[in-house]
């Protein structure tokens, strides 16, 4: 083990200084609109889970393990500029405490590795050459360092301050740093206010988020689902100061609010979103290539996830090689050009949601007697809510403003899912829709008139496109055939024209 340095300095100036800590306001400062701004960014996953296959390790996997064969982080962001991302997000450290820089404080990092190059080097100055903003992921749950279990938090604390030193100021400008693992330890171990000085001496601009970032009451442990992040001033920081709002991989709600409460004054908190561009959700790569979401679906995530002041990142994991797949690759700069996204212009966005919000009903609802499952969650604008069926045959009646046109629908089907054969992997999954044919039906002339007929699953993400906009009182999704009871999370009808 190296030797562990005390940096003094920066423990006086975290104990005595709150000059940079975020004011309380109902406007977003220079930092959050710099990175609302961004908004859209590719997230690395790359390390000795890698090479293990896994999600999580605990921090034994030898970092002799680490061997990519051709290491290409140039290619991981020239690809990401070539897909429109704005900036990149680098895991330089996940929960087993293996470092992507040479550290000075720990011999698990690349240094002590057959393949010795400094990733985070390297991805800075890929990010510089392409002209992408440079942002990094670290763990504050090192599973491999034995500070970590010391009594005395603060010995673990000094080791996270000297790594981040090593970071902030060995690497040029880092305008975002997201934070992962606070679970682990109580909310007040973690010196999260130390961190967030010592970012804000170095890089004052840099935007500073926790993963759980809300909770339901001050000071207790009670995650806010973005569902529920609803209203203004209801909810607490769990983590205190900080940028911006994480809850990975939850999406928010698109009523989502900004302000958020600390010891009664109110805090205007963003919302970053992550979401994997794998199928079945893994973070980091495995050696057999895995199919990628629908265009569809990362198409309607990403309307969804950078509208009202809000972020996305999308996980692109490097391979064992070091190069990013292929077929990865080539989805997101298809994404990218799907979207016309621009550099230097406002991102795209999508139309206006004619059903948000509309009076629903449908013929069959699933334990109706709680409520929990009504016709109505299928147009509040929750990802977390949903309607469900009680019977296989049945269907969703929206009403809508007569004057309102649309030409576009999109419905996220709940889907049956199954988890990986690894018990330690918490993430793999595979999605398998219950809707095998159905219509899109709308109100005229006194009878129900066909729009869509669908023969085939919905997918992740079911978006029809009309040449024409059509108008109507209301409008049904009629489930002809279903392996099991239907279950909605959105169904929106959109009008495109109006961006």
């Amino acid at each position: 083990m190296k030797n562990l340095i005390v940096i003094t300095l920066i423990l006086i100036f975290c104990g005595s200084s709150s000059a940079q800590l975020i004011s309380p306001s109902t406007s977003p400062n220079k930092t959050q609109q710099l990175l609302i701004d961004r908004g859209y960014g590719m997230f690395i996953h790359f390390g000795i889970n890698t090479f293990g296959e896994v999600e999580w390790s605990d921090g034994t996997i030898p970092a002799e393990k680490y061997n990519p064969t051709s290491l290409d982080c140039d290619q991981w962001v020239r690809i990401a500029r070539d897909a429109g991302f704005r900036y990149v997000l680098l895991t330089t450290k996940h929960h087993d405490g293996f470092c992507l820089w040479d550290s000075k404080f720990t011999n698990y990092d690349v240094a002590s590795s057959p393949v010795k190059t400094d990733v985070v080097a390297e991805v800075s100055k890929a990010c510089k050459k392409y002209g992408l903003k440079f942002a990094v992921y670290y763990s504050l749950w090192d599973r491999h360092e034995p500070l970590h279990k010391e009594a005395d938090p603060q010995k673990y604390i000094d080791y996270m301050l000297n790594q981040l030193t090593e970071i902030f100021t060995n690497y040029g400008e880092i305008c975002e740093l997201w934070l992962d693992g606070g679970w682990a330890k109580k909310q007040d171990q973690w010196g999260i206010e130390q961190l967030y000085a010592l970012v804000k001496k170095y890089q004052p601009n840099c935007a500073f988020g926790v993963n759980h970032t809300i909770v339901y009451e001050e000071g207790k442990r009670d995650f806010v689902i973005p569902d529920d992040m609803i209203a203004d001033n209801k909810y607490y920081f769990q983590y205190f100061p900080g940028d911006f709002r994480l809850w990975d991989p939850k999406i928010a709600h698109l009523s989502d609010k900004k302000q958020y409460l600390h010891n009664g004054k109110s805090y205007y908190m963003p919302f970053e979103h992550t979401i994997c561009i794998s199928k079945q959700w893994t973070w980091f790569q495995k050696a057999n290539p895995v199919p990628v979401r629908d265009l569809d679906e990362l198409e309607e995530l990403f309307y969804w996830c950078t509208a009202n002041q809000n972020s996305l990142v999308v996980d692109i994991p490097p391979a064992k090689s070091g190069k990013l797949f292929e077929h990865e690759a080539n989805t997101a700069i298809a994404l990218g050009k799907r979207l016309n996204i621009q550099k230097e212009k406002p991102l795209p966005k999508n139309g206006q949601f004619i059903s948000l919000a509309k009076p629903a009903n449908a013929s069959s609802v699933y334990n109706q007697e709680n409520e929990k499952f009504g016709a109505q969650f299928a147009v509040d604008g929750g990802m977390q809510t949903r309607w469900a069926a009680k019977d296989t045959l049945t269907d969703l009646v929206v009403k809508l403003n007569p004057t309102d046109k649309f030409n576009k629908i999109s419905i996220f089907e709940y889907q049956d899912t199954k988890k990986g054969n690894d018990p330690k992997d918490y993430f793999t999954n595979y999605r398998f829709n219950r809707i095998q044919s159905y219509n899109i039906d709308i109100w005229k002339d006194n009878e129900w008139l066909t729009i869509y007929h669908g023969e085939e699953s919905m997918g992740d993400c079911k978006v029809i496109r009309f040449p024409n906009s059509y108008q109507t009182t209301k409008i049904r999704l009629n489930v002809l055939k279903a392996t099991a009871p239907p279950s909605i999370y959105e169904f929106n009808v959109i009008d495109f024209e109006k961006r």
